[in-house]
């Protein structure tokens, strides 16, 4: 939570993305969130929340124990193909409420796709399809595939709903 102050999450502040990108020469795929949430910034890696169900949907589509710690996590995306990072690079931000983001700066994905021969680009929700259509997209020529989002607040979607939506990124 590199330059954060508790109250920053009430009253929104200006917020840069704490998380390098995971990625190898092998990554296949890329996976972008928005911003990452309070409790991602404070862990230090994505999908950090613990009622997220990024982590849970991916090991059961790879059929892999569920990773727990940032190293397992890391190993795991890069054992799979997977390169992972967000459309955001900073924001105005309230907490964790993808509804307040502000004054966007995007994310310089050329790191990743002058490295990595990805095939497909993946967002996860509608809030990182947004950010990636209006900055991202006119940049790189490249569509994404939204999936649906992993986070609590997208309630609609269970577990077995999610996994057959998120069974795609295997076939690539």
């Amino acid at each position: 939570m590199k330059g954060e102050t508790m109250s920053d999450h009430k009253t929104g502040a200006r917020i840069v993305h704490p998380i390098p990108p995971v990625y190898d020469e092998y990554s296949r795929i890329l996976i972008l969130g928005s911003f990452p949430s309070v409790k991602s910034r404070e862990a230090g890696f994505f999908y950090g929340h613990p009622q997220n169900r990024f982590w849970k949907v991916v090991s059961f589509i790879f059929e892999e124990k569920t990773p727990e710690t940032t190293e397992e996590k890391r190993a795991f995306l890069l054992r799979n193909s997977i390169a992972a990072w967000d459309v955001i690079h900073s924001c105005d931000i309230t907490g964790s409420s993808d509804a307040s983001i502000k004054n966007v700066v995007p994310n310089d994905l050329s790191v990743i796709l002058d490295t990595a021969p990805i095939r497909t680009i993946f967002v996860n929700g509608k809030t990182a399809l947004k950010y990636y259509q209006k900055y991202t997209q006119p940049v790189t020529g490249r569509q994404a595939v939204c999936l649906p989002s992993t986070s609590p607040a997208n309630a609609a979607w269970n577990m077995e709903r999610l996994t057959e939506a998120w069974k795609c990124i295997r076939d690539e």
